[in-house]
């Protein structure tokens, strides 16, 4: 039977009737099926969307069962011949740089670590949406080692014993704490990371891990983790002989949703290998991440066969992420670990004979650690030095000096464990690599963690600019909370509060009021620039039955102390978010009640008009627009058969007149013709397509200059055009490609700041475009845009 489950709140654990029912229903099935999860089901705050769920349903939200890398490459591709039309008919505008601002601080998910072995302290890490980076002093700073207009999404790094390191594209933790992006397969760097090529596994989609043969550095396998959201294509174990040239298929999986994560080589005996295989699927609503697939493999030929082990260990299917480890001082020893296909931790087990027998250890702390997302982590790292001296990633780092007898945790880490590596040339000395960035400790890993202090791969969801001064900046980041960069650029930022950093905003004319929401749009109100004491807003002051992921929070811009805050009911604040009042009805269709089973509906994104504070335009994530004119008493909602039906993901108003407003959307046109980019000048009763021409990418904001520019940002750059679309250019040429999830103008400066998700936060200064109307007319004039913006100008 298919057991289908919600799976609720990250980090809250199952209840033991849950599991009482799940063990029930498992027992029940005569035949082993996937477990699967779905999402149908709204808590009393708001729905049960995680932030992969956020992101991840955006994107597919054009009815798209796939987030494929073709998808993204053809994407990345267009942006490039974009960006080659700009510099051949628009060459000021190409000329533009974006200069990154910061954190340098804060890091980001960090997924794997390779250690140089000719250069002492010299290290390479993967960052999840990153790319790789290298450091030379320990891992106290780093810098890029990978070209910035490439993929950014990353899963594994390893370096052979005389210095060629590969790179493997594309993260196999499938989502739990962000969304995680496809890549386009393995490369090979000769130089240490100064020059990259493409050697294999293109269709492979994620990588999990690399072994290296320690008897022969030609010989590298690669876990090729497959599509998440599309059976077949590149999937298991697979054997490079000639040092990457070419890759062959030695463990083929046992079936089309099954990917290896793991593989892993007896460094006394190379011809045994270990791999981890895990059955998983996401689709739109749902996912399945456990099933038959899911189970541990050996071989003792050097890959030529393999046999599943199963003596002591589970062969049902409740299972769902395996992790597995070799001790390096006694490779009989071997460690592994399994959640179960919902989630939750399930078992640990020990071998003490290569993996013939094993047997099931006391699971107690390690069991906590996992939460409710086991299938995030994954991993085991065993003391080269010590068999007994293991450790299990998890929410917590989790430690055992009895060979998993017991565990305790580690202290003084950022949560969500990924990645070890012990240095063999410097004693006791252990890297870590978990969301919050990359760490070391020189107490073998017991304690002493010191945190890298220059590590650029933050990934933010939002950020602000303090209208007083654009150098001060606020930002929510993933897993990284709110945060602020007051220190000017380059310089350090400061946590102010939250779990996942969302909505994060500065008060119009004091920049010490700051505004900062955590997931769901629990939020905060501080005087002392997002320091304490704080008040609370939110979800106990406002009107709504279910909340997005990022409630969107906003200024009117024609009175800081108007303030709006939507759930699935806009609220309105007169008094700077102190006290609300609810002037909507539900303004979506979404819901638990909802008879087309939407399972969110809430609204996304919500826009007061800057010459008329009675105007008001509003986006849901069930693709709706609306608009007001007299403040709520009436809302009128656009014809849906004007618009894509897609994730509105901003609106944003004119400057210059309420009637002109802009709709930026988020999936893929896959072949159709749903825009990305919409705009009406009547005042939300007719809207057109003004996005032709761009890249066929979620857009995720858009902003309107007061004198006649269209800004946009999207998973693949930043674009620019005249006040009306129609012809659009690359708006700077160095911006890394990772997702640009949000963008803020500072008028004044002519200074535009983007968040991008891996890459942090970038400037750079708009050019002037003197045939640009700085009065925006009803139609367009006699201008044309390709005039528009050959005008454009450095200065």
């Amino acid at each position: 039977m298919n057991l289908t489950l919600v799976r609720r709140y990250r980090g809250l654990a199952m209840t033991t009737s849950l599991a009482l029912v799940v063990a029930l229903a498992l027992t029940a099935s005569s035949t082993p099926q996937p477990v699967q999860e779905s999402f149908a089901t709204n808590s009393p705050t708001g729905p049960m969307e995680l932030p992969d769920e956020w992101m991840t349903a955006q994107r597919m939200s054009d009815g798209s069962r796939d987030l494929s890398v073709a998808k993204y490459e053809k994407a990345r591709g267009e942006a490039h011949q974009l960006d080659l039309r700009t510099r051949l008919l628009y060459r000021h505008l190409a000329q533009k740089k974006w200069n990154f601002f910061g954190p340098s601080n804060i890091g980001g998910r960090v997924v794997d670590i390779a250690l140089d072995p000719k250069v002492p302290d010299q290290l390479f890490i993967a960052a999840a949406s990153g790319g790789v980076w290298k450091s030379d002093d320990a891992g106290a700073t780093f810098e890029t080692a990978w070209p910035d207009g490439w993929t950014q999404s990353m899963g594994a790094v390893a370096m052979t014993s005389d210095g060629v390191l590969f790179a493997g594209t594309g993260e196999a933790q499938p989502g739990g704490g962000s969304i995680t992006f496809g890549g386009d397969g393995i490369y090979r760097s000769k130089d240490r990371g100064k020059t990259w090529r493409h050697v294999g596994l293109k269709d492979s989609h994620a990588i999990g891990r690399f072994a290296i043969d320690p008897s022969n550095q030609k010989r590298i396998f690669a876990a090729a983790s497959g599509n998440l959201f599309v059976p077949g294509g590149q999937r298991g174990v697979y054997l490079s002989d000639n040092g990457g040239d070419s890759w062959k298929q030695v463990l083929a999986p046992p079936n089309a949703t099954t990917g290896a994560t793991e593989v892993v080589i007896d460094p006394t005996n190379p011809q045994r290998v270990y791999a981890a295989m895990w059955d998983h699927l996401r689709e739109p609503h749902q996912r399945t991440y456990g099933g038959p697939g899911s189970s541990l493999w050996r071989s003792d030929d050097g890959g030529r066969t393999w046999a599943r082990m199963t003596n002591g260990l589970p062969t049902d299917a409740d299972q769902g992420r395996w992790g597995i480890a070799v001790a390096p001082n006694n490779p009989q020893r071997l460690y592994a670990y399994v959640g179960t296909a919902l989630g939750p931790f399930r078992a640990f087990y020990r071998s003490d004979d290569g993996g013939d027998t094993w047997a099931q250890t006391p699971v107690t702390a390690a069991q906590a650690s996992q939460s409710t997302f086991s299938w995030w982590f994954g991993k085991l790292f065993v003391d080269p030095g010590d068999a007994d001296h293991v450790f299990l990633t998890g929410v917590n780092l989790m430690r055992s000096t009895n060979g998993a007898q017991s565990f305790s945790s580690v202290s003084g880490v950022h949560a969500d464990q990924h990645t070890m590596r012990w240095d063999p040339k410097t004693p006791g000395r252990v890297y870590l690599g978990n969301d919050g960035g990359f760490y070391r400790s020189e107490a073998n890993g017991a304690s002493g963690w010191v945190k890298a202090t220059y590590e650029p791969y933050t990934q933010f969801y939002t950020v602000d600019v303090a209208q007083t001064d654009p150098v001060l900046k606020v930002g929510g980041a993933q897993d990284n909370g709110c945060n602020r960069g007051y220190n000017g650029v380059g310089g350090p930022w400061n946590a102010i509060g939250c779990g996942d950093g969302l909505q994060v905003i500065i008060h119009p004319e004091a920049s010490n009021i700051v505004f900062g929401c955590s997931q769901y749009g629990s939020c905060y109100r501080s005087e002392n620039s997002g320091g304490t004491p704080r008040q609370t807003i939110g979800t106990g002051q406002t009107t709504s039955q279910r909340r997005n992921w990022l409630t969107p929070l906003q200024f009117d811009p024609s009175d800081p102390n108007v303030m709006y805050y939507a759930g699935n009911i806009v609220n309105r604040s007169t008094d700077n978010g102190r006290t609300w009042t609810p002037i909507s009805p539900d303004l979506t269709g979404g819901g638990p009640n909802d008879p087309s089973g939407y399972p969110w509906g809430t609204i996304t994104t919500i826009a007061a008009a800057p010459t008329d504070g009675n105007t008001l335009y509003v986006g849901t994530d069930d693709g709706k627009l609306w608009w007001t004119d007299d403040l709520g008493q009436n809302w009128h909602q656009v014809d849906p058969g004007q618009l894509p039906g897609t994730w509105v993901t901003r609106v944003a108003v004119n400057p210059a007149d309420e009637n002109i407003a802009y709709a930026t959307f988020s999936g893929f046109r896959s072949g159709s013709d749903r825009p990305h980019v919409m705009m009406t000048r009547d005042g939300g009763r007719t809207w057109k397509d003004i996005g032709r021409g761009l890249p066929d990418a979620p857009v995720n904001f858009v902003v309107p200059t007061a004198d006649g520019l269209l800004l946009v940002g999207t998973d693949v750059g930043v674009f620019m055009s005249a006040w009306n679309g129609g012809e659009w250019a690359a708006l700077g040429t160095n911006l890394p490609q990772a997702a640009v999830m949000y963008l803020r103008y500072h008028e004044p400066t002519r200074q535009l700041t983007a968040a991008t998700f891996g890459r942090g936060v970038h400037d750079l200064t708009v050019p002037r475009c003197p045939a640009a109307s700085t009065k925006l007319p009803p139609k367009p004039t006699g201008v044309g845009v390709v005039g528009v913006l050959a005008s454009c100008r450095l200065g």
